[in-house]
């Protein structure tokens, strides 16, 4: 298997991912480590590569009759070619029409702007209660996390948490919003994490955990991470 090597400004360790949509490896090192001690390394992580391809799941495209979760339900792709071409949601099923060949495109671009306008309206309400100001809100389809913020307040998501369990969303919402105050993962993050959220949530990131990978599975390759 190909071993891509990145060499990261702010790496202390040697790390390893699986990038399942290219299918390769990305090894990244920091700026003066060994490369060579890097790649032997990572040549005796055999088992742990065994078991994240055994986890990997199968590309699910989105077509007619496919299922996929939104809000964490299971919903059904419904297409008629006379339906006007715009995704409309009913009870348990997502109404498309237009060209089938452009189904996967459409639904996909719905996907994104319920997830847009579900973590706008979170991520401002949760900012109040913080007592800060955002300075965007956007989303995107990173592979190796679920939201990131920058120190200036621009906050980005994973369109891919709309397909997750309301709960689930919002908690990563929290996790966003909190890093407006504290750019880092020490005790006073997590206190207000638990504060905007109302409580820890450990149900919500071993969730995530568990069926991350098949959410990536969604319209697009699936894509595993580990270290």
């Amino acid at each position: 298997m190909t071993v891509r090597l990145v060499r990261r400004p702010r790496a202390r360790r040697w790390t390893l991912r699986y990038d399942g949509r290219q299918h390769v490896l990305c090894l990244s090192v920091p700026p003066r480590g060994s490369v060579k001690a890097a790649l032997d390394w990572a040549a005796g992580q055999g088992d742990w590569l065994d078991r994240i391809l055994a986890r990997r799941v199968a590309h699910q495209p989105l077509d007619h009759e496919a299922t996929i979760p939104f809000q964490g339900v299971p919903h059904r792709i419904i297409w008629s070619e006379a339906r006007p071409r715009r995704v409309e949601k009913a009870d348990g099923v997502l109404l498309v029409g237009g060209d089938r060949a452009g189904i996967e495109r459409r639904v996909l671009r719905w996907l994104r702007e319920q997830a847009r306008h579900e973590l706008s309206t979170q991520s401002s309400v949760m900012a109040v209660q913080a007592g800060r100001v955002i300075r965007s809100v956007g989303v995107g389809d990173p592979r190796t996390r679920w939201g990131s913020c920058t120190a200036s307040g621009a906050i980005r998501y994973s369109w891919r948490l709309i397909l997750a369990p309301p709960e689930v969303l919002t908690a990563t919402v929290a996790h966003e919003v909190a890093h407006l105050v504290h750019m880092h993962h020490g005790p006073e993050f997590h206190a207000l994490v638990a504060t905007l959220l109302g409580r820890e949530p450990k149900a919500e990131r071993a969730w995530l955990r568990q069926h991350g990978v098949a959410l990536h599975a969604i319209g697009a390759g699936a894509a595993v991470t580990g270290a």
